[in-house]
């Protein structure tokens, strides 16, 4: 399966529109013209779920681009897939939406025609530095409507970052105009509306759940496409969970159900294959720094067989659960949530302020708490409790209280990272032991580095523990 980076800007044009010269973008360069008819069929679900996030799937016939393309949202513009052509979907486009589509069949939802004239501006080498596409689109869509335009659209090669300046102001000047619209699709097919939040405290708490929501269906897609997307993903279902715990009786009892139990089951599923990701890359640097004499048998390849032996099942897990109607029906309710949030009433600010505060003053017990009876099991709830207090304040910066969030999102990730490090130092330690001691009585190796190692780690929780001692005296 072929992917592409693309990085397009379109703009808008009206029917007498003249393409401006392109000979002196580049020094050197040279313009090659061609002329294509594109007949592209787009595939979704009846409620436009893949659109609903930014996936396009299409089959495109005609000259060179022919085949199946799948386009997926990335930071920097859209990584396009690419499946040759073929009467059916292609499953593996198929299994990458599955989760985005919430497990519905996909339907041809409208067929665009293109005639395309492209002006390909290559460098000496022949590289590709830009394509300009003159299009006459048009399209009749399921009801029966006929649109039609016409529009440029500007491709970056991979030289270059951004259309160059040139280029911007000699289409402006020739009357072109940035589209409001990011693709040929969305063109025909208008993007759901968002809803109506009428208070700065429900817009808040929407865009924030909404970040969260886009996060985990982005997690999802790159998952299937066997990335790893697992700490952001695994980040943005306990910021959206810990929202449902803080500000819980601002939200329909009704509308939430068992959700919040739902997203800690997924983020539990994702917190096993991360752990094997963390601990495998924490011990591999500390074998690492020890000396060579120190490092007695065949250490890292011990704890690199009982990571796996771990990550495979826990990886497996993920994956079936990402299969079952219970994931789904958690995605279908998160989707929903972005149209209708599942508020009871009308939100005021100052609920969203008494609420953030209550976080923070359970976090500075939890913490006062552990400090003083140093109890491990104590300095794991004041972690989480931290957490909780920190994505409380991320939520209420946007709602008007930037002096009162910043400095308790700046606490309180200082918090949450410190006894982290504590964690991950007694999480670590207690990996050691348990091979240590599987180690000790195997040919050819002891427990002697595995030992060293455990000091280390128990010296580095001790370490974690007293910093945040010392922040949370500061």
């Amino acid at each position: 399966m072929e992917e592409v980076l693309e990085r397009e800007s379109k703009w808008e044009v009206d029917g007498v529109f003249s393409l401006p010269a392109l000979d002196n973008l580049v020094s050197d360069s040279r313009i090659e013209k061609t002329s294509v008819e594109l007949t592209s069929t787009y595939f979704d679900t009846p409620e436009r779920d893949l659109l609903a996030h930014n996936l396009t799937l299409r089959r495109r016939e005609g000259a060179d681009e022919s085949g199946w393309q799948l386009k997926v949202p990335q930071p920097n513009g859209r990584t396009e897939l690419h499946a040759p052509l073929s009467e059916g979907l292609p499953p593996e486009f198929v299994e990458v939406v599955t989760g985005a589509a919430l497990g519905k069949p996909l339907h041809a939802v409208t067929t665009i025609h293109t005639l395309r004239n492209r002006h390909r501006v290559l460098g000496p080498d022949g590289e590709l530095i830009l394509e300009v596409d003159d299009d006459i689109v048009d399209t009749t869509p399921a009801d029966g409507s006929s649109v039609a335009w016409h529009e440029i659209e500007v491709e970056l090669g991979p030289r270059i970052d951004a259309v160059p300046e040139a280029l911007v102001d000699s289409l402006a000047e020739a009357g072109a105009r940035r589209s409001e619209f990011p693709s040929k699709l969305s063109h025909v097919l208008p993007a759901q509306p968002r809803p109506v939040t009428d208070t700065a405290a429900e817009r808040a708490i929407y865009e924030y759940m909404t970040a969260q929501i886009d996060m985990i269906f982005a997690g999802d897609v790159a998952l299937r496409r066997g990335q790893e997307p697992i700490h952001d993903t695994r980040v943005a279902t306990r910021r959206l969970r810990s929202t449902l715990r803080v500000f819980k009786k601002l939200f329909d009892r009704s509308a939430i159900g068992a959700v919040e139990d739902e997203l800690k089951w997924y983020a539990g599923l994702l917190g096993d294959v991360r752990d094997c990701h963390v601990q495998h890359r924490r011990l591999a640097d500390q074998v690492h720094k020890l000396p060579s004499e120190l490092v007695l048998g065949p250490v890292a390849a011990r704890i690199d067989a009982t990571i796996l032996a771990r990550q495979v099942p826990s990886r497996n897990a993920l994956t079936e659960a990402m299969d079952s109607t219970r994931y789904l029906e958690l995605l279908a309710t998160l989707h929903a949530w972005q149209s209708h949030p599942p508020f009871d009433r009308r939100l005021r600010r100052r609920e969203l302020v008494q609420r953030a505060r209550k976080a923070a003053r359970k976090a500075d017990h939890r913490l006062a708490t552990a400090l003083h009876d140093q109890r491990q099991a104590s300095l794991h709830r004041a972690r989480k409790a931290a957490k909780r207090a920190r994505y409380a304040a991320e939520l209420l910066e946007p709602a008007g209280k930037h002096t009162r969030a910043k400095p308790n999102i700046k606490y309180y990730k200082k918090i949450q990272t410190v006894l982290g490090d504590y964690n991950d130092g007694i999480v670590s330690s207690q990996f050691l032991w348990r091979t240590a001691t599987a180690a000790g009585t195997a040919a050819g190796e002891n427990g002697f580095t595995f030992g060293l190692l455990y000091a280390n780690e128990m010296h580095a929780a001790d370490d974690a523990r007293r910093k945040a001692a010392k922040i949370a005296r500061s």
